[in-house]
């Protein structure tokens, strides 16, 4: 019997296809709500520091699991919304303490720099600091990708039809060891490809950061 149908192929990689939707998705509101979360803590009242840290501490000193399992059973929705949310929820806060080391490289001087000009804020925010920021984390910021896209293979378990999901359905009609050898190189294949893409990315731009 062959493994690798049409038909097979076309499920198998509409799962990836999902990976990545639930993964860009996640990787966007992460960073939203990581930076909300990272400005809070940076820079917020005292309140908001002790609220944003709380946050932050709980979510990188339990498992992404966890997470994932307690939304599965607690909110109501899609599959996609289920993921997203549960992802987003766990990835801010290590996007919050990312964002917030690149805080920490803009000189203070920026902010002196920038009231001495009338700026507020939040004007200096989303005009000077941000952009240095942002610039600054970058190569954090895509190895975090690549461990949320790794990351959602744990989705299988609450039968979300991403890529893993769709493999071990396809897997299940196996007849031998060495279709499962098969089925599972082209899952290393294509997450391996998907992420080391990413970390050629991360290196290139380093270059030319070095360079310029």
């Amino acid at each position: 019997m062959e493994i690798f149908t049409a038909t097979n192929l076309i499920y198998i990689l509409g799962g990836f296809i999902k990976t990545i939707e639930i993964s860009v998705l996640a990787i966007i509101f992460s960073l939203i709500l990581g930076t909300v979360f990272a400005i809070a803590k940076q820079y917020g009242p005292r309140l908001l520091r002790i609220v944003a840290s709380a946050y932050i501490e709980l979510f990188r000193c339990t498992p992404n699991l966890l997470w994932i399992l307690f939304i599965y059973f607690t909110v109501q929705g899609s599959d996609i919304l289920i993921s997203v949310l549960a992802f987003t929820l766990f990835t801010s806060a290590v996007m919050a303490e990312i964002v917030r080391g690149g805080f920490n490289a803009v000189p203070t001087g920026q902010f002196e720099a920038a009231r001495s000009q009338g700026f507020g804020f939040w004007t200096t925010m989303v005009y000077i600091v941000l952009p240095q920021t942002f610039k600054t984390i970058i190569p954090a910021l895509f190895s975090q990708c690549t461990t949320v896209i790794k990351d959602s293979s744990y989705l299988a378990g609450i039968n979300v039809a991403e890529f893993m999901y769709t493999t071990n359905v396809v897997m299940a009609h196996a007849v031998d060891l060495s279709q499962v050898m098969l089925l599972y190189g082209f899952v290393f294949a294509l997450y391996f490809a998907l992420n080391f893409g990413i970390s050629l990315a991360v290196r290139a731009y380093q270059r030319r950061q070095v360079a310029a």
